[in-house]
């Protein structure tokens, strides 16, 4: 190819490619131009007393199909049913593994757990001295049906329900099995035992119960007064280390604290129930999912409408951020009335602005 076709070939390319670039520019200007012709008439219908909200805000009327919606209602019942079994499965597991916890570790090693199990262990303890027993099985029902009763009207009672179930089985499993030590060094009867403790109390919390007592106590206040009791909790529990150590030895309660950390760091490392994640769900039902949404939850959200890019459909983006317990909550809400909307959930690392944060039920 000569010099001359060469240059020719190239400015050829060259202009083409500066038409491309205007023609993107005018398409561009031309988006810009219908933007701000739709501000300009939402301010006039604004201006005009029709509002705001009306007028950016038009949510199509989507064909209620009534087959469709009671099948979707039954599949919802499913999963509730598959859930509650979930839970009892969960609350079965935990159980079992904290008995083991307490006779395989807590008894051997001379440890003192904390909560009402604990206190329970301590009143065992206690009335072996003078010779009258009060078993530790027993002690772990009796402590926790009062606060139970007490707090049937504050919180859940599914979760008052499934949390005494725990505690029967936790007590029904240490009156029934017998499980021998397998570890005779004390440091690691105090780490393996404070992990497995931690672990079957994360297991609980997990499939939506707890172990009672002090979760009873601090859900109830926390209810009705929005006030967090924790650290009133744990002097509590260092008022039964300090009888412990008192009557028993030093050593023991020492071991014992180190026991409860391991179990509290358990628990933060497999419960995350004080994490936010993030919500995109997109739609064609947002009015629908929006007012149900808006009625259960206190949280705030976002709305832009969206377009698929295979279906070329109009949708709806809806983002939001709820804590992580009540993301299992959200879905089911969405599934009822919208079976194929579709939700991206993503861990939130910083949130800042005004957060609600409802008491688990």
């Amino acid at each position: 190819m000569s010099k001359e076709l060469r240059e020719r070939a190239a400015t050829r390319h060259q202009v083409s490619r500066s038409d491309a670039v205007l023609r993107a520019r005018e398409e561009r200007l031309a988006k810009q131009a219908a933007v701000m012709d739709q501000i300009k008439a939402m301010e006039e219908s604004c201006a005009s007393g029709q509002g705001f909200q009306t007028a950016s805000v038009a949510f199509p009327e989507v064909k209620f199909d009534l087959k469709t919606e009671m099948e979707r209602l039954r599949n919802l019942r499913r999963h509730t049913s598959v859930r509650r079994c979930m839970t009892l499965v969960s609350v079965a597991l935990s159980a079992f593994i904290q008995s083991y916890a307490i006779q395989a570790f807590v008894n051997p090693a001379n440890l003192l757990s904390s909560g009402f199990t604990g206190l329970a262990i301590l009143i065992d303890r206690i009335t072996a001295l003078s010779g009258f027993t009060f078993p530790t099985f027993a002690g772990m029902v009796v402590l926790n049906i009062p606060v139970a009763l007490l707090s049937w009207k504050s919180i859940s009672r599914r979760f008052v329900v499934f949390s005494m179930i725990q505690v029967c089985l936790a007590s029904l499993f240490l009156r029934l099995f017998t499980f021998q030590p397998i570890l005779d060094n004390l440091m690691l009867q105090v780490v393996f035992g404070g992990f497995l403790y931690g672990l079957s109390i994360a297991v609980a919390l997990r499939g939506g119960a707890s172990t009672a007592g002090t979760d009873f106590i601090s859900l109830m206040v926390s209810n009705k007064t929005g006030r967090s009791i924790w650290g009133l909790i744990f002097a509590g529990n260092c008022a039964v280390l300090v009888i412990f150590g008192a009557m028993f030895g030093w050593e023991p309660a020492a071991y014992s604290i180190i026991f409860q950390f391991i179990s509290t760091k358990t628990i933060e490392t497999f419960y995350h129930r004080y994490d936010r994640v993030t919500l995109q769900i997109i739609t064609q039902r947002p009015k629908q999912i929006l007012d149900a949404y808006n009625k259960v939850h206190r949280h705030g959200s976002s709305v832009m409408e969206v377009m698929g890019g295979r279906s070329k459909q109009r949708y709806w983006l809806v983002n939001t951020v709820v804590s992580s317990y009540e993301v299992d909550d959200v879905m089911q809400l969405i599934r009822l009335y919208d079976g194929s909307a579709v939700v991206n959930v993503f861990r939130t690392e910083n949130f800042f602005g005004n957060f609600y944060r409802a008491p688990i039920d």
